[in-house]
């Protein structure tokens, strides 16, 4: 399955993921680029706009939603966004596939779903990359009686022209704010006053299992509104690491992009962006921005015209049983780094490869989409205080968050990569050479000359460079032996692969 934006039309139209390289959102590599610089977004003042009471609900056996007053009540605050511009459906010199696609993506059913929308997918000729015009459509929500709206990022990405459409069939020219594409939020504002607003609520509230209405423009079919529950909160998709989705069972489709997501009360809890899907239709499963992640690029973007994000400067992967018995650590919660970027706030705080993080500024981090969410929402230059687990015993590192460009960590699923040496590891190991050590910019390390048994099974590779064992550094076959005397159910080894760091678990039996 793939993650879509949902706006088709549109799609002409540190903490960063290693190891989900084969899961991708189909927004083209163009979407990705920055809003126009030649028009860049001024600085307004938020004017703030008296929210509408809660719509009460049906008492029959217990809380019921009434969506019909929700609709009757907010519906009217809801727009649709019609884009007009133009992009660059780039190719390689040969004529291969787009840029910004992954390779062999042309040949891939979803590439054929997409391609018949006009500038994706093309291939060029060689030589020239021509404009191509492009139309979209999407939805957004209306949060001050000023004119002051919220919408995605990718539903007004790269477009010259953005038309608001109101229910009552008003239509006004609007101006993006800004957008910024690591939430993929983007703010509006229209020339009107007096227009109806919504509720804004509280995403922290949500609960699993809350009913929840979406209203949108599915596939152009404007006012549309549907029902689900929540399914769950606090997602990690790939791509899209500093944002804890919520998953809804609410059937959206492509046209719903950017619209509102409401509970029973009738308040505003998410803006609808992606769904998973076979088909590039709605299947079961969709994914809302919470409303106060939103909230916070609204305001940075209202204040500065811009958001900023902040890095911490590591790679980071979830724990499993065995990488936390590995570590002695009683459950597999925290982030585990496998990778310090030289030079970043992780580097300066004094991180290590083998540090769990389990908590930042006393917010508990079950997983490393958590930590992704934390840093990634806090400001560039703000200090943090992390407690991690090192060496079997607790500490505290502070740090002072540096400034991400289009992200925050980078994240890895546990499996990826593995290495072990030893007679149940099954590793025929050999040191560094020091055009080696030189070569890959490492001062110690092991190369994989043959993998077998467990290691193999972990996914061992010959060439792969094994680096620590539980976390100590390993320059020898001996030291590496000296661990496995103990004998240990696991051992959590730490290799570079391609310039990539990752602990992996293998068991021993």
């Amino acid at each position: 399955m793939k993650l879509k934006p949902l706006n088709v039309a549109l799609v002409t139209a540190g903490v960063l993921a290693v190891g989900t390289a084969g899961a991708f959102s189909l927004k083209p590599g163009w979407l990705d680029k920055p809003a126009d610089a030649a028009n860049p977004p001024a600085a307004v003042a938020a004017a703030p706009s008296a929210q509408p009471a809660a719509v009460p609900m049906i008492a029959a056996q217990g809380q019921v939603a009434d969506y019909r007053a929700i609709v009757k009540t907010f519906g009217p605050a809801v727009v649709g966004i019609t884009v007009a511009g133009m992009h660059k459906a780039g190719a390689d010199e040969s004529g291969g596939a787009p840029q910004g696609l992954p390779p062999g993506f042309e040949n891939d059913p979803y590439f054929q779903f997409f391609k018949g929308i006009p500038g994706f997918g093309q291939r060029m000729p060689r030589g020239g990359v021509p404009d191509q015009p492009f139309r979209g459509q999407g939805s957004g929500f209306i949060i001050s009686a000023d004119g002051l709206i919220l919408t995605n990022a990718h539903v007004v990405r790269e477009a010259k022209e953005v038309t608001v459409k109101l229910s009552d069939r008003r239509e006004f020219s609007a101006k993006v704010l800004g957008a910024d594409p690591v939430t993929d939020v983007a703010v509006l504002r229209i020339d009107a006053k007096g227009l109806p607003v919504v509720r804004l609520g509280d995403s922290k509230r949500l609960e699993v299992g809350e009913p929840v209405l979406a209203i949108g423009a599915p596939f152009g079919f404007e006012q549309s509104a549907t029902q689900g529950i929540v399914s769950a909160k606090g997602r990690s998709l790939p791509g899209d690491a500093v944002v804890p989705f919520i998953q809804t069972d609410a059937a959206v489709n492509p046209g719903n992009s950017g619209g509102p997501l409401f509970n029973a009360s009738g308040e505003v809890v998410g803006i609808n962006a992606q769904i998973y899907s076979h088909t590039g239709g709605y299947q079961g499963l969709s994914f809302a921005i919470p409303i106060d992640v939103a909230l916070k690029i609204r305001d940075q973007i209202v204040a500065t015209g811009k958001a900023e994000h902040g890095r911490l400067g590591v790679t980071v992967q979830d724990l499993n049983q065995g990488l936390a018995e590995s570590f002695g650590l009683k459950r597999p919660d925290g982030a585990l780094v496998s990778q310090v970027v030289p030079g970043s706030a992780a580097a300066a705080a004094g991180l290590k490869a083998g540090d769990v993080i389990t908590q930042v500024n006393g917010q508990p981090i079950e997983r490393s989409g958590m930590l992704s969410s934390v840093v990634g929402m806090a400001a560039p230059g703000e200090k943090v205080t992390l407690k991690v687990w090192r060496d079997q015993r607790e500490i505290e590192v502070a740090a002072r968050l540096g400034n991400a460009s289009g992200g925050d960590e980078m994240r890895a699923d546990a499996g990826d990569a593995a290495a072990t040496q030893g007679p149940k590891l099954g590793l025929a190991l050999r040191p560094l050479q020091p055009q080696e050590r030189q070569g890959a910019g490492l001062a110690s390390g092991l190369v994989v000359e043959q993998a077998t048994g467990a290691a193999a099974q972990a996914g061992v590779e010959r060439g792969d460079v094994l680096l620590a064992v539980n976390g100590k550094p390993v320059n020898s076959i001996e030291q590496v032996r000296e661990v496995l005397k103990g004998k240990p159910k696991s051992v959590a080894l730490l290799v570079q692969r391609d310039g990539n760091q990752l602990f992996v678990p293998v068991p021993l039996g």
